[in-house]
């Protein structure tokens, strides 16, 4: 999978002060989105399982759930000033985008079976990578409301804890079998414009 959010540096200090609020709606249709995805995602496990595939119609509804999670992470969180859409469809002019290869041709049943003993290291690094994000986000908050402004290097390390968090996401959710690294080359090799897209 591919992560991508476009570092823009002025912000909205309205709707950066009011961000808890605005994002009240869309944490009501994640949460429903999440139950429907959670069955989705136990559905694939059995199919997997079973068959060693992922059936390309649960596949993509549950990386339309991967992608509506990360944006509305983003935007809660800061990175993005956009309202994201409540879908999870591919939506190449918002800010923050995810990109997937598609469900591989087979899957280790073995690995499936065990994977949520092989996520134990994920879920702790999560843990302490999401602590990150949401310090960033705050101390974000206060330099956006004083200033209208995100610092390049704040955003860079925002993003850097974001991506992680969609690439594990993906990890537990069955759609890559490829442990989530905690920097690629992608993300190291960002650019320092605004127009280009930051890349993790």
């Amino acid at each position: 999978m591919r992560f991508e959010v476009d570092y823009v540096e002025r912000r909205s200090r309205l709707t950066t002060f009011l961000r808890a609020i605005l994002v009240i709606p869309l944490a009501i249709v994640l949460y429903v989105y999440a139950i429907v995805a959670s069955v989705a995602i136990l559905i694939a496990w059995f199919a997997i399982v079973i068959t060693g595939r992922y059936p390309a119609g649960l596949y993509e509804f549950v990386a339309g759930y991967n992608r509506a999670v990360a944006r509305i992470t983003a935007y809660t969180l800061l990175l993005a000033d956009p309202y994201p859409p409540f879908g999870g469809g591919d939506n190449p002019s918002y800010p923050v985008r995810m990109q997937f290869g598609g469900p591989l041709e087979r899957y280790s049943r073995l690995r499936t079976f065990f994977r949520f003993i092989l996520a134990i290291p994920i879920v702790v690094l999560r843990y302490a990578i999401n602590l990150l994000l949401e310090i960033g986000a705050v101390a974000a908050w206060f330099v956006i409301v004083i200033t209208g402004k995100l610092p390049r290097g704040l955003f860079d390390l925002m993003v850097l804890a974001n991506s992680y968090t969609a690439r594990s996401d993906s990890y537990l959710f069955l759609l890559t079998e490829t442990y989530p690294p905690f920097q690629d080359d992608v993300t190291r090799s960002a650019g320092t414009s605004a127009p280009p897209p930051t890349q993790a």
